[in-house]
């Protein structure tokens, strides 16, 4: 009999992932004894070699009425792996960009031992070479959350099957934030979610252009504004704060110091109002690199992480705008793809 935990089956999820995908199949396999792979319209052979690997298989269609999302992708994953694996008790989600770290199932799985109502346990991801580009290295910080009791998960993340069907799965219309989506719904259905001390999944970010990193800000405000429009009203103020955090240093604040500069050179004491600005901007970023500094590292990287949060308020604000623009024209909502012909997720 295999060694392998029978009842833990992993979905894996991508798009033209290629060494990424190998990895992140070969890493899964080797651990679990029911793996299915999820493939959205893949054209570099993905499909040929998780069938290699002896994995389930499942392409989707193409349909303009349900477009390629990694919600979609993991639902139908998980349907194909209760179908072939009807005894499965916890399923091991994992992005094709992602490989899961030896020993990791065997850890998740002991994290559920008595406690009934947690429904999902995730670990440490992070970034497979974090000093490539400054890109991964924002990434490799923002993987890095506290350990312990949390209110969300990453798209790596275990959960219990009873959990994710009774909180009706991934909603498939969000083309990003899928993930803390569904956990508001674990977390009103009485679930709990833990994050535990143990590395999870090597993440390959593959960001080497700024234009990367700008889609990425984007499809963060676009799934920060849907998260909001769906949760955001009291008591759970779901991506509220990011929101209205975007929109006051994205678009009020460099409205506002440009409106200074502009005037200033008719009035010059408005100059007083251009360096305050400029003083309030210096001392959020202060406020932000300390914080980035207690969750561990030199103060290099709190600055960079600093420096780039402010920065990235602006394109955050236009996804946020992208995404009510879309919704009051009727329109859903495609794919930002940072990787360009890449994976439905990252």
């Amino acid at each position: 009999m295999s060694d392998k935990p029978q009842q833990v089956g992993v979905v894996a999820i991508g798009r033209n992932e290629g060494e990424r995908l190998k990895r992140c199949l070969t890493a899964a396999v080797a651990q679990a004894g029911h793996v299915v792979y999820v493939d959205s319209g893949s054209t570099d052979g993905s499909v040929d070699f998780a069938q290699l690997l002896g994995v389930e298989v499942v392409v989707l269609e193409v349909d303009s009425a349900k477009p390629f999302t990694a919600a979609r992708a993991r639902n139908a994953g998980f349907s194909r792996l209760v179908e072939v694996a009807p005894e499965i008790a916890f399923v091991q989600f994992v992005d094709g960009d992602c490989e899961l770290v030896e020993g990791y199932i065997a850890k998740a799985v002991a994290a559920f031992e008595g406690k009934d109502k947690l429904g999902v346990v995730s670990g440490r991801r992070r970034e497979r070479d974090p000093n490539a580009t400054i890109y991964n290295r924002l990434c490799d910080m923002e993987w890095d959350t506290p350990i312990g009791p949390c209110r969300s998960c990453h798209g790596d993340a275990m959960m219990r099957r009873t959990a994710f069907e009774s909180a009706g799965m991934f909603d498939e219309t969000m083309i990003a934030g899928e993930e803390p989506e569904l956990c508001v719904r674990l977390r009103a259905g009485g679930w709990t979610l833990e994050r535990i001390d143990a590395e999870m999944t090597l993440h390959d970010a593959a960001m080497t252009k700024f234009s990367q990193w700008w889609k990425r800000m984007v499809r963060a405000g676009h799934a920060y504004a849907e998260g909001a429009d769906k949760h955001g009203a009291p008591p759970e103020l779901h991506n509220a704060k990011q929101v209205r955090s975007a929109v006051v240093w994205g678009l009020g604040f460099p409205l506002i110091t440009w409106s200074l500069l502009i005037a200033a050179v008719w009035q010059p004491w408005l100059w007083l109002g251009v360096g305050l600005m400029v003083l309030v901007s210096v001392l959020q970023g202060e406020k932000i690199a300390l914080y980035r500094k207690r969750l561990g590292g030199g103060w290099a990287h709190a600055h960079l992480y600093a420096y780039f949060t402010l920065k990235g308020k602006l394109p955050i604000a236009l996804g946020i705008l992208k995404y009510h623009r879309n919704k009051r024209a009727g329109k859903q909502s495609r794919l930002i793809e940072y990787k360009g012909e890449g994976a439905v997720r990252g």
